[in-house]
């Protein structure tokens, strides 16, 4: 039996016509800017003249991540068809791939199988150019910073200070650390400098955060570029650079209007890494979506212990948005990870395996429930070699917490197969929520630091470095204390420690570094090995990526 790839069920589908997709999401023509025939911008405008919020709002979030795979925006996708399928108004606000991961360990990021987003290469790739301007406003930072230097320093930058890096959309750890501005009295001033990927930009936070064209100028002028010799912040504003980065980013703040293989209008705009940035996709893209559907799906990256946490407490905290329900995604054979099996080894039934890795599962429910206050489901993402008994543990191990489980086969049927996950989701969107932050914004950054790692990742504490202790002190100082907190951590595991699968107890979190993002709105506390800018892996994607003369991608997942 022939299985076809992603890219080659995205390629054989026949897409509807952009201002089709516009008309069945009831976005007049004239909000409609066409990028060829299948995607478009959406005018801001179209906010300000729409009606108000009416839509439900549904978080997709999934298990602590493994190699094994969980599916969270296939399901993300295959939701909404399925909403769509049973009569429901339903639009989608997702994440915009990076090109890093892309190339790097992904080879693709826009849904699987006959639950995807299209046209899958295009978003995958340029897509509207939304990071090439990003990445373009960050760097235009860095060279008007260095430029202020080089021409007599008249703000009295400390270049021993500078917090501001260039950045780049692909995983290159050759750039990590650099020495710039060599070349003689004419090639700028030497100092040691280093590169993020775009997504983990500031740049990135602020234009996921932002409200407006108005909202976006204020942002970028707070952002905090060094220190002057007297240890005074200097911004983006002191620069004078806010008005150039605007114009850069005024066309990509406008929201991207695309659709599902199945035909549901899809927003996908904006798209920090949740482990290294707050994961979400651009409040814009939420609010266009909740004006335009009864029910409004997204997601947020990685585990719930990050994109998840990072939804709620600073995204939903910054724009005012309140959650109907949660879904949680997982699989099997992730569990089965989590309870120790190799992966070489997820094909056979190992209910011992599963129920050690149950506890990741089951604390990421309690923390939806518990600590956030929301009704949730579990959707278990079915593989054939799934058995009755495995499927029935993880049935039986979530009702003891008064959740249900769903199966889901949207990766092989589409909104068909999201149908019963669809139901489910409608049912706990008319639940009362009690919905609610994991930590006060009025505690002090150590406090919320601590609270996070204690009520989300199930740890005992904090472990605050000297360096990072110093530099707290000084954002308190400076009037930051207030800000919500971006913990970058590893991915892999609630603790700072990769190795640690499942859900470790008795573990503190060792926080190396914290900086403000002060256009963003957060404090970032960096833990544990954490990088801000990823390498390739030994076999990149990137190999197996090609075009033909007629201009068809192939190899892209």
């Amino acid at each position: 039996m022939n299985i076809k790839t992603d890219i080659e069920i995205a390629q054989a589908a026949e897409p509807k016509p952009i201002y089709e997709v516009a008309r069945l999401a009831e976005i007049d023509e004239k909000y409609i800017e066409p990028y060829g025939k299948t995607k478009a911008k959406i005018d801001l405008s179209f906010l300000g003249e729409c009606k108000a919020r009416k839509g439900k709002l549904i978080l997709v979030t999934a298990i602590t991540p493994t190699p094994a795979g969980e599916g969270k925006t296939t399901t993300t996708i295959g939701l909404g068809d399925g909403l769509r399928r049973i009569g429901k108004k339903a639009v989608l606000a997702l994440r915009e791939p990076s090109l890093g991961p892309v190339f790097g360990i992904k080879g693709g990021a826009t849904g699987g199988g006959h639950a995807q987003v299209i046209p899958m290469e295009d978003i995958n790739l340029h897509f509207t150019g939304d990071f090439h301007a990003i990445g373009a406003a960050n760097n235009l930072l860095a060279a008007m910073l260095d430029n202020h230097i080089y021409q007599g320093n008249a703000l009295g930058i400390d270049p021993r200070k500078i917090t501001w890096k260039r950045c780049v959309d692909m995983n290159d750890r050759q750039l990590r650390s650099v020495i710039d501005g060599i070349g003689g009295m004419t090639g700028g001033v030497p100092r040691e400098d280093g590169y993020d990927i775009t997504v983990a930009s500031e740049i990135m936070a602020v234009f996921c955060l932002a409200t407006s064209i108005k909202n976006l100028k204020e942002r970028l002028s707070k952002i905090i570029v060094g220190y002057t010799y007297d240890d005074k912040p200097v911004t983006a504003g002191d620069l004078k650079a806010a008005g150039a980065m605007a114009a850069l980013l005024k066309d990509a703040l406008r929201p991207n209007l695309v659709q599902t293989l199945e035909g549901t209008p899809a927003i996908v705009h904006g798209g920090p890494f949740a482990n290294i940035a707050h994961g979400c996709n651009s409040v814009i893209a939420t609010e266009t979506a909740l004006r335009l559907g009864d029910y409004a799906v997204t997601e947020a990256g990685f585990g719930a212990d990050l994109g998840a946490e990072k939804f709620f407490d600073i995204k939903c905290r910054a724009a005012g948005f309140e959650p109907s329900a949660v879904v949680i995604v997982a699989t099997v054979r992730a569990l089965k990870m989590h309870g120790g099996a190799e992966k070489n080894e997820l094909s056979e039934e190992n209910i011992t395996a599963l129920e050690k890795g149950m506890p990741n599962l089951l604390r990421h429910v309690a923390n939806i429930k518990n600590v956030y206050g929301l009704p949730c489901v579990v959707t278990v993402n079915r593989f054939p070699t799934d058995t009755e008994a495995e499927l029935s543990v993880v049935i039986d191990e979530c009702r003891k917490l008064g959740v249900n489980v769903v199966l889901s086969e949207v990766w092989a049927k589409g909104g068909e197969g999201g149908e019963a996950l669809a139901r489910e989701v409608v049912r706990l969107c008319d639940e009362k929520s009690m919905f609610d932050f994991a930590y006060s914004l009025d505690r002090t950054i150590k406090e919320k630091i601590d609270q996070i790692v204690k009520m989300v990742y199930g740890g005992d504490g904090i472990s605050i470095s000297p360096n990072a202790e110093k530099q707290i002190k000084k954002l308190e100082t400076l009037g930051f204390g207030s800000l919500p907190v971006c913990i970058a951590k590893t991915q892999y595991s609630f603790s700072d420690d990769p190795k640690k699968l499942g859900a470790p107890e008795h573990f503190t979190v060792t926080v190396k570094n914290v900086k403000v993002s002060a256009g963003a709105g957060f404090i970032v506390a960096l833990t544990g090995d954490i990088m801000t800018m990823p390498g390739l892996p030994k076999i990149p994607a990137a190999e197996n990526i090609d075009v033909d003369e007629n201009g068809k991608i192939s190899g892209l997942f």
